[in-house]
């Protein structure tokens, strides 16, 4: 009977499966196009098909496009009216099967594996929220932890808990595990801000029970208290305040966009949008239109969040673990949240849904993935007024308008808000929102007063530290400044001294510029000295013979402070330096490699660069690190006001003069309240 029924369940994934691939065939997609749910679901017939013994067993932890090698694509590309089939589609598959973690390629063309790896390094693949949902159930009915409640006096139906991974500290073995801490929500939804300090959980999520526990608190530590910790408006008590006035998005002719499944274009820029469960919102083969050369040109193939680095620094015990990769660890995608139409985006948005595997293979969607729309927000996108010329009163201002893609990943306690920001004058802003619930530590002090320790942080409320932490952000840009072969300048700002008497000056600056022979060369500390950051292409010049290039500049400086030594460091080597550029290679997506979860730093960005391979005049890869040290203040409760940062890629010597010199303004609606005087 068990072979009959395992016969007929296989016969039933083949039956659907068939059924996705004929109602999926007819459309081609564009190589670099999200998944669809259709494909998904291809994908989970054909793996479960290929172990039809174990397809119960196996768990999906990551599915994503194997996308198409880069050549390839480009090939494709260059003959955009050729009637050429497009390459194959292709799935990058990590499951867990029997204990073991497997790489498979799936291949959605052909309805076939066509390569199936036992991964044996270090680490482990992305967490699936189901597993984290069942280990943070698990200390709810066990017999020790509900003692351990009641011997607090708290209500086990207020309990919450979380999971947290453990990362790596020199063990020579280790299993897929993980930490649950718990909180308390009596009389508020804050729950971050109410821990239940004292207690540690360790959970194996492969055999999925709790396999260490110990309560350490022979005196409990108070929990902090409810009062203040809600932020829900429907919550809040007056006073209120300030009041703000509402401003409306008006676009009488609709949005200046169009939107052709993932591809957009809009005013000068062309460029495609995917979803991912581990990068969330990612922007590839963005072009601007040169209104000079009657053609649009390659800026960027791709651009994306890599990892993102958030260690905390406090040493003790129960905190020392808390350095986490976000990307890696927990997926940026899959903690993706849907927008909140005119609150989380204006009025004028347009909304992309996205979709990722769930456990079982099949497809989870993300409404309201991202939003798409137009600001002007009264930004000036050039002006100058002249009055030197008698008899002239002179004023030209040409109003900013720009497009905005967003998403918002909500990891935990924060929420992380993410722009790609396009201008009319070439530049690429990308912007990094930091919002949400601090990590806070439940402490016995009420005042600073009775503080005479190092606590790691400051405190916020009564029984309430905000411990000291950092976050980098670290991005991948390959870019392809008119062309895929580029290099690397530095522009050194060095200061020069005054000679011969020539001047009353003493000294000056200027440039000297050094071209990047290998990727030793590329790595940099922007803090060190002033330097001009350029990718360009040495093969093209403007006609006055500068070479065509796009620049770096860099945001928020703050690069890590742990000791090169300190194990979550050598996870997070990346950072050593905000700075890095590599020659192209497919399999390096990952700054921190493919494996975060408890990894040891031997696939990371640090590391492929030790080869120090030549990247001039190469497909080189630029990645860049922002970083954030946060000393957390009362500001920041119960909730934090966003924290901004960011970087730009300027067009520099990209066009031979001001691109958007012609650009007439905007028509803009005539209200009857509203006046102008000229």
């Amino acid at each position: 009977m068990a072979s009959l029924l395992q016969q007929l369940g296989l016969f039933l994934f083949f039956f659907v499966y068939l059924s996705l691939v004929s109602s999926d065939s007819h459309h081609h997609h564009h190589p670099l196009d999200s998944l669809t749910p259709s494909e998904f679901h291809q994908v989970q017939a054909i793996v479960k098909g290929s172990n039809p013994g174990s397809s119960h067993n196996i768990t999906f932890q990551y599915v994503g496009l194997d996308e198409p090698d880069k050549p390839t694509l480009l090939s494709w590309l260059s003959n955009p009216n050729s009637t050429t089939t497009p390459p194959p589609r292709r799935a990058f598959v990590i499951t867990r099967l029997h204990g073991q973690t497997h790489e498979i390629i799936v291949d959605l063309s052909s309805q076939s594996v066509i390569s199936d790896k036992v991964y044996t390094g270090h680490g482990y693949p992305l967490l699936t929220i189901e597993e984290q949902v069942a280990a943070s159930e698990l200390p709810l009915t066990y017999p020790p932890f509900i003692a351990s409640i009641k011997r607090r006096k708290l209500k086990l139906s207020d309990v919450v808990c979380s999971t947290f991974s453990v990362g790596w500290f020199g063990e020579e073995r280790s299993r897929r595990i993980l930490k649950i801490l718990c909180f308390y929500t009596d009389g508020t939804v804050n729950l971050y801000m109410r821990p239940i300090e004292g207690v540690s959980i360790v959970v194996d999520l492969d055999e999925m029970k709790i396999t260490e526990y110990h309560d350490r608190s022979t005196v409990p530590v108070p929990v902090p208290e409810a009062e203040g910790t809600e932020y829900r408006l429907s919550k809040q008590k007056p006073p209120f305040g300030p009041h703000l006035h509402g401003v409306s998005a008006m676009q009488p002719d609709g949005p200046g966009f169009k939107i052709n499944e993932h591809n957009i274009r809009w005013a000068n820029w062309d460029f495609h949008v995917s979803f991912d469960a581990r990068a969330g919102l990612i922007i590839s083969l963005a072009s601007i239109y040169d209104l000079e050369k009657h053609k649009f040109r390659r800026v960027l193939y791709k651009g994306y969040l890599s990892e993102l680095f958030v260690p905390y620094m406090d040493p003790t015990e129960e905190w020392y673990y808390k350095t986490f990769f976000d990307l890696g660890e927990f997926g940026f995608g899959l903690c993706t949240v849907p927008l909140q139409p005119s609150a989380d985006c204006p009025s004028n948005a347009v909304f992309m849904d996205g979709y990722y595997a769930g456990q079982d293979g099949k497809p989870v969607k993300v409404s309201n993935a991202f939003c798409i729309f137009e600001q002007e927000a009264g930004r000036i996108m050039w002006r100058h007024t002249e009055l030197a010329i008698p008899g002239e009163n002179i004023r030209e201002v040409r109003p900013e308008v720009s497009l905005v893609v967003r998403m918002v990943a909500t990891v935990g306690n924060y929420d992380y808000v993410l722009n790609w920001e396009f201008k009319p004058c070439g530049s690429i802003k990308v912007g990094v929102g930091l919002t949400g619930i601090l990590e806070v530590k439940g402490v016995s002090y009420t005042h600073t007063s009775q503080i005479k320790e190092d606590v790691y942080g400051t405190l916020l409320a009564h029984n309430t530290i905000g411990v000291n932490h950092d976050h980098f952000l670290t991005y991948h840009l390959d870019l392809d400044v008119d062309g895929y072969a580029n290099s690397f300048v530095k522009g050194n700002l060095e200061t020069k001294r005054v000679k011969d008497n020539i001047s009353p000056r003493k000294s000056y600056w200027t440039v000297v510029s050094e071209t990047a022979k290998t990727e030793s060369d590329a790595q940099i500390q922007l803090r060190s000295k002033p330097v001009e950051l350029i990718v360009v292409n040495p093969n093209k010049k403007t006609k006055l013979g500068n070479f065509i290039g796009y620049r770096l500049i860099p945001g928020s400086l703050s690069s890590s402070l742990l000791s090169d030594d300190d194990y979550p460091q050598i996870r997070g080597a990346f950072t050593k330096y905000d700075v890095w550029v590599t020659p192209y290679n497919k399999s390096e997506k990952w700054a921190g490699g493919l494996y975060m979860d408890q990894s040891r730093g031997d696939d990371t960005l640090a590391i492929w660069s030790q080869r120090n391979r030549e990247i001039e005049n190469k497909d080189i890869v630029l990645w860049y690190t922002m970083g954030f040290h946060h000393v957390p203040c009362q500001e920041d409760f119960p909730v934090m006001p966003i924290l901004n940062g960011g970087f730009e890629l300027r067009p520099t010597n990209f066009f031979d003069g001001n691109p958007v010199l012609k650009t007439k303004p905007p028509t803009h609606e005539q209200w009857s309240n509203c006046t102008t005087k000229s």
